[in-house]
């Protein structure tokens, strides 16, 4: 098939009060072209709505009616993620008029992993119809749910996008992607092809909340307080005998499920160290459960621009860790490049799931489409 030119729309758990909107020249199988990338802001207005959002969403938890406040942040964040678009693609793209599709992941509220005897859940707030009315382009929305229904974990998705990068980049099993979002998952890759991939635990979500705690701003910015700090190792070890971390995969994340409270009782820079160690040394963990222990891994996302992160990878995951750019890749882009891929996989019917990434019975199709 011909590649195609779609966008795509990336808000993660982590809630930095931006929207992630990359253009993807593709078929769903192969890269052909990258387009313009671009952060585009919610307002100050939006983005306290989703934080008080996500808080509900917890308090929910999937028992009884949705939150009165899921339909207003919905038709909020869907308005204004199809204004980044249509910005997007009418100033430094082809026009909505030559785009095949959008992929529109929409804002994850709660996500709960499977258990013995029970189905998981998740929840993403995005209405694909109104987006693609407004648009007039065809939509791929609602990745997750088909997955989780037929068993799986419906995380991760961007396994089958990674491949692709790591297949144009002529890397092997020796080099695993790393994406260091809210949470941290891995995605490898076997020397048929096939990714293998899970939520490996935390990333930025509880060092950027034990920060804005202490009032010490957004994040850890440049690794500044956790380089200050010092990590108690003791602490660390029990940490890291939390059964998640030995679960073999396939296994997936809240961005609730390891929180700030790991550092409770800590000084501000000592707990920025210790959640940090405990982040890498987790990431250490996965990567003894991969089919191949990689040497190298390549990191995506916004924890590649925390110093001490990167560094500590190499200490307590025992690993080299590159940033997404070392390979020519924007380590910022691809997760929204990710649901452009995903989107034209969706509207030529492709798999998006696997039994090795989410525990899918099956390669498995998903999300759905909205046509204007």
């Amino acid at each position: 098939m011909t590649p195609e030119w779609a966008v795509g729309l990336m808000t993660g758990t982590v809630l930095d009060g931006n929207i992630d909107v990359a253009l993807l020249r593709t078929n769903g199988e192969g890269i052909a072209e990258f387009g313009t990338y671009r952060l585009a802001p919610y307002d100050k207005e939006t983005r306290a709505l989703l934080e008080e959002t996500l808080q509900a969403a917890r308090q929910w938890n999937f028992d009884g009616p949705e939150p009165d406040i899921f339909a207003e942040a919905e038709a909020r964040l869907t308005r204004a993620q199809a204004e980044a678009v249509a910005e997007l693609v009418e100033t430094e793209g082809p026009g909505l008029a030559n785009l095949a599709a959008v992929g529109f992941h929409g804002q994850t509220v709660l996500h709960r992993a499977p258990q013995p005897g029970r189905m998981g859940q998740t929840r993403q707030l995005g209405d694909g119809a109104a987006m693609a009315r407004r648009l007039g382009v065809p939509v791929a929305f609602d990745f997750r749910s088909a997955d989780m229904a037929a068993g799986g974990q419906g995380a991760p998705l961007s396994a089958v996008y990674h491949a692709a990068l790591l297949r144009a980049a002529g890397c092997g099993p020796e080099t695993t992607v790393l994406n260091l979002g809210g949470v941290a998952n891995v995605s490898w890759c076997g020397a048929d092809g096939a990714p293998v991939a899970f939520d490996t635990g935390p990333a930025n979500a509880p060092i950027n909340d034990w920060v804005k705690r202490h009032g010490a701003g957004e994040m850890d910015r440049n690794g500044t307080l956790a380089r200050a700090g010092r990590v108690d190792e003791e602490r660390l070890a029990a940490l890291l005998e939390h059964p998640y971390l030995t679960a073999p995969p396939p296994k997936s994340l809240d961005r609730f499920d390891f929180g700030a409270d790991m550092a409770a009782g800590c000084n501000l820079e000592d707990g920025a160290a210790l959640l940090t160690a405990f982040t890498c040394a987790a990431v250490g963990r996965a990567l003894d459960l991969l089919p191949q222990r990689p040497a190298r891994l390549i990191v995506c996302g916004g924890g590649r621009h925390n110093p001490a992160i990167m560094e500590t990878l190499g200490i307590r995951a025992g690993v080299e860790a590159l940033p997404a750019e070392a390979l020519g890749w924007r380590g910022d882009a691809i997760e929204a490049e990710c649901f452009a891929f995903l989107a034209m996989r969706v509207l030529r019917g492709l798999p998006i799931s696997f039994p090795a990434t989410t525990g899918a019975p099956r390669p498995m199709t998903g999300g759905r489409i909205a046509r204007p």
